[in-house]
């Protein structure tokens, strides 16, 4: 929950800013959108593939070597922070040359780059922290560390937009507060008397290896937002060149409906992996297709949002407080035509965490590369050659469908080639072995059905009567 807070407190921010200071100011908010995107690399790179690899090294009682990946994790993720915040402050210039190619707006992106940059070494380390204290168990202090966050954002916000009038740094300084705080109270983890967690020595002859296993766990995700920042730094200066302040401000609203659409999605998405993981490691493939196909209930979310804002695009208009006459029939029709894809992003997302979930690597990251980067920036660049600026938008509504007829031709070769696999997610067959599946209510009268059955389907008397009372004494427990 606390990995989506710093881009939530954009989305906050964006929100505020367009209230206060008009919807055109969004186009501040989206030339900072890569710095953003790239802190996600960081702290998926080495909080989140630390926690999953001292996860595993705490499953096999290996204290020592899972309390090094968290000593090695949070206090590097922390010190690479330090190290990009006095670079960003030292090379501002440079940064906002980089992230902004309007001269009219430079000196807004660089107010908001400023006070952004001072909560980066902070945002590191509270997302970090918030990975390992869920695995130890300690899920309401992440859920927490969530709402002090975007709360005190929130409130900073309008403090200092609305009655301190400090414009568009006041919303940066917003967001670095509230990661402040939230930063604090993550701290008083250390002081739980109950946590598995601790920071211990390390010889430096071991810490290079240490972290580069936490980055080899977490490279996989973390490549999501890196094509991400790499994307948007491309379509920014596209679109910017096209329609300037405009189309910047259009872009960020898309980015944003996308973003809402994200927060109800991911959780379908990310709920998957373990169950789809225990089932597809313990080579129950039947259970893994029952998972896959309720899990195709995230299509609901995509149709539910594409139709709503297709529909009522004037949703978007008051959230974010469209009111120029000359603006509003242009950003209309942007995100009517952006709303279309929503329906394969949730498809893809869901794909994408299977793919991890079964150990379908490779295909994963070909996925990732295509929808995070390949496809969105060749489209973009093809498409605006040949329709200008109504060609940028729908590039974006077809690098989704085009990763999702990938990701069905893909399947479909597959299963061609080998009769291993079956259906659009490539379930695995069973292995010519007779698989017994029964489900119970957990009642006595179920449990002796199952026991009978059980018996009427070994050829062996009694290995079945052992098996069978083995199961009754595992359902009366």
């Amino acid at each position: 929950m606390v990995s989506i807070a710093g881009n939530f407190a954009v989305l906050v921010d964006a929100f505020f800013i367009s209230m206060f200071m008009g919807s055109m100011y969004l186009s501040v908010v989206q030339s900072i959108e890569p710095l953003v995107s790239f802190i996600n690399v960081l702290y998926w790179l080495i909080g989140l593939g630390g926690s999953i690899i001292c996860t595993m090294a705490k499953a096999e009682f290996d204290e020592k070597k899972g309390n090094s990946y968290f000593t090695i994790s949070i206090i590097g993720v922390t010190i690479i922070g330090l190290i990009i915040t006095i670079t960003a402050i030292i090379f501002q210039g440079q940064f906002v040359q980089l992230l902004c190619h309007s001269e009219q707006l430079k000196p807004l992106v660089t107010q908001y780059f400023y006070f952004y940059a001072l909560g980066i070494a902070f945002n590191c380390y509270m997302t970090s922290l918030a990975y390992f204290i869920k695995t130890d168990g300690f899920i309401k202090m992440e859920f927490r560390a969530f709402l002090i966050c975007n709360g005190v954002n929130i409130i900073m916000d309008i403090v200092l937009m609305k009655f301190l009038n400090l414009g568009i740094s006041g919303a940066a300084m917003a967001t670095t507060l509230g990661i402040i705080v939230a930063a604090i109270y993550i701290t008083s983890y250390f002081f739980k008397s109950d946590r598995r967690l601790k920071f211990i020595k390390i010889r430096l002859s071991e810490t290079i290896g240490y972290f580069a296993d936490v980055c080899k766990a977490g490279f996989s995700v973390s490549s999501i937002p890196l094509y991400r920042t790499i994307r948007l730094v491309l379509l920014n200066a596209l679109i910017a060149g096209i329609l300037g302040e405009l189309g910047l401000a259009a872009f960020n609203m898309c980015y944003n409906t996308l973003f809402l659409l994200e927060i109800f999605a991911l959780g379908t998405s990310q709920s998957i992996l373990p169950i789809a993981a225990a089932y597809n490691k313990e080579e129950d493939y039947d259970g893994v297709d029952y998972v896959t196909k309720r899990s195709l209930k995230i299509i609901a979310f995509g149709t539910v949002f594409s139709a709503l804002f297709i529909i009522f695009p004037q949703i978007i208009l008051l959230i974010f407080n469209v009111s120029n006459p000359a603006h509003i029939p242009t950003i209309i029709n942007v995100i009517r035509i952006f709303s279309v894809s929503f329906i394969a992003f949730s498809v893809n997302n869901l794909y994408l965490f299977y793919a991890e979930s079964v150990q379908y690597n490779k295909l994963g990251n070909m996925i990732t590369l295509l929808q995070g980067l390949v496809f969105p920036v060749l489209f973009a660049f093809i498409f605006t050659y040949i329709w200008g600026a109504e060609g940028f938008w729908i590039s974006l509504v077809m690098a989704e469908f085009a990763t999702l007829l990938f990701i069905f031709i893909y399947s479909k070769i597959k299963i061609r080639k080998s009769n291993e696999y079956s259906g659009f997610f490539l379930i695995k067959k069973h292995k010519g072995t007779s698989v017994f599946q029964y489900t119970i209510e957990g009642n006595v009268e179920d449990a002796v059905k199952l026991s009978e059955n059980i018996q009427e389907s070994f050829n062996d008397e009694r290995l079945s009567v052992l098996v069978s009372m083995a199961i009754e004494d595992m359902l009366s427990i």
